[in-house]
C-alpha cells in the first residue's frame, strides 16, 4: 500500500503533467520572443516612418516653399510679360502711325516728281531745238598774217543759236501790232470791243499777249586734229591682235592712212579710237565716212571725227511785247480776209482808240498757227 502512495501525483499532478507544462512555458517564452522581436520590427519600422513621415514633411514643407517662390516668380514673370507687352503695342502703334506718315509723305513725294516730271517735260519740249541746219558754202579767202597757227591744237568753232519767241494763235483769235505802244496800251483798257462789218457788229476782246519762252546760247565746238573715232568693228578676233590689225591698216598710206601713235579699241562695245602722229590725217579720213581695214577679210568700218562741245551764254526770254494785242472771241460773220480788213480799219481810227498798224493777222475757227516774233 506504501509503494502505491509513494506512486501518487503530488497536488494531484503527475510526472508527465510536469513535462507538458514546461513545453508550454517555453513554447510561451518562444512566442514572448518572437512577439519581442516582432514589437522591436515594429517600432523600428515606426521609427523609420516616423522619419519618413519627417523627411517627407520637410520636403513637402521645401516643395511648398519653391512652389510659393515659383509662384512670385510666375506672378513677376506676367508683370514683365504684360509690361513689355504693353511696351511692345506702344512701339507697333508708333511704328504704324510713323509708317502710315512716311506713306502719307511718299505719295506727296510722288506727286511732286510727278508734276517736276511733267513741268520737265514741257520745259524740255519748250527748249528743245530740232532745227535743219542748211549746208553753208564758205570760201577761205586769206589768213591772217599775225595769226600763227599751230596743227597740233584743235579746230575750235563758236556756234551762236537764238530762238525767235513764239506765240500760239488759236481759230477766232487775231494778232495786231501797233506801231505806237501808247496805241496798243489805250486799247488793252478797253473790256470789249465793237467793230462795225457790212450789216452786222462785232464784238471782241483785247487781251495781253504771253509769248513762250525763247532762248539763246552759243555752242563752242573743239575738233580734234589728230584723233579719229571707229565704230562698227566685228569682234572677229582676239583683244591684242585687233589692235594690231587697227594699227596696220589705219597706218596704210595708199588708203588715205598714216603713222599711229596709240590706238584705243573697246571690245565691248565694237568701237576704238586712232591717234594719228601728224595733225590731218583725221580730218581727211574723216570726211569719208568708211574706211576699210585688214581683219580676216576686208572690212568697211565706220569713221568720224572726235569732238568736244559746251554750251556758253545760255539766256532766256519771257515776256509780253508792248506794240501787240491779242483780239479773243470772234466769230467767223464773214470770210476770213473780209474780217482781217474789217478789224483792220477798226483799229486805225483814232475815235476807237487806235492809231497806224504795222501788221495784222486773223484765223477763223477751225485752224490754229504760230505767230513769231523778233527780239
Amino acid at each position: 500500500m506504501a509503494d502505491i502512495y509513494d506512486n501518487r501525483p503530488v497536488n494531484g499532478k503527475t510526472d508527465c503533467g510536469l513535462d507538458k507544462e514546461g513545453t508550454e512555458f517555453e513554447e510561451a517564452i518562444k512566442d514572448l520572443e518572437t512577439w519581442k522581436t516582432k514589437v522591436e520590427k515594429a517600432d523600428d519600422l515606426k521609427a523609420r516612418l516616423i522619419l519618413e513621415k519627417l523627411e517627407e514633411d520637410d520636403a513637402k514643407t521645401k516643395a511648398q516653399r519653391e512652389m510659393l517662390a515659383s509662384i512670385e516668380k510666375q506672378e513677376e514673370c506676367q508683370k514683365e510679360f504684360t509690361q513689355s507687352i504693353t511696351v511692345i503695342q506702344d512701339k507697333i502703334l508708333k511704328l504704324n502711325k510713323n509708317r502710315q506718315d512716311l506713306l502719307k509723305k511718299l505719295k506727296r513725294y510722288q506727286a511732286e516728281l510727278e508734276a517736276k516730271r511733267t513741268e520737265s517735260t514741257k520745259l524740255k519740249l519748250k527748249f528743245k531745238i530740232n532745227v535743219q541746219i542748211p549746208d553753208t558754202e564758205v570760201k577761205f579767202r586769206s589768213q591772217n598774217k599775225n595769226e600763227k597757227v599751230d596743227d597740233s591744237q584743235p579746230i575750235r568753232g563758236v556756234f551762236a543759236i537764238s530762238q525767235r519767241p513764239t506765240v500760239p494763235l488759236q481759230g477766232g483769235q487775231a494778232l495786231i501790232t501797233f506801231e505806237e505802244e501808247r496805241v496798243a496800251s489805250q486799247i488793252l483798257k478797253v473790256a470789249k470791243c465793237s467793230v462795225s462789218c457790212d450789216t452786222i457788229s462785232l464784238d471782241v476782246k483785247p487781251k495781253t499777249i504771253t509769248m513762250d519762252s525763247a532762248v539763246k546760247f552759243e555752242v563752242h565746238l573743239h575738233v580734234s586734229r589728230k584723233r579719229l573715232k571707229v565704230s562698227d568693228i566685228p569682234s572677229s578676233m582676239p583683244y591684242e591682235r585687233m589692235r594690231d590689225q587697227l594699227e596696220m591698216s589705219f597706218s596704210r598710206p595708199s588708203r588715205g592712212g598714216g603713222e599711229v601713235e596709240s590706238v584705243e579699241y573697246d571690245q565691248d562695245t565694237g568701237t576704238g579710237q586712232i591717234t594719228f602722229l601728224h595733225p590731218g590725217v583725221a580730218e581727211s579720213l574723216a570726211l569719208r565716212r568708211r574706211y576699210c581695214v585688214d581683219l580676216y577679210s576686208e572690212v568697211n568700218v565706220q569713221v568720224g571725227p572726235i569732238y568736244k562741245y559746251q554750251l556758253n551764254k545760255f539766256q532766256t526770254f519771257c515776256g509780253s511785247p508792248k506794240r501787240t494785242i491779242l483780239l479773243d472771241d470772234i466769230d467767223d460773220m464773214e470770210d476770213e480776209e473780209d474780217l482781217q480788213d474789217h478789224l483792220e480799219i477798226h483799229f486805225q481810227k483814232p475815235s476807237n482808240y487806235g492809231g497806224e498798224i504795222e501788221s495784222i493777222k486773223y484765223i477763223s475757227r477751225g485752224k490754229a498757227l504760230q505767230a513769231f516774233f523778233s527780239l
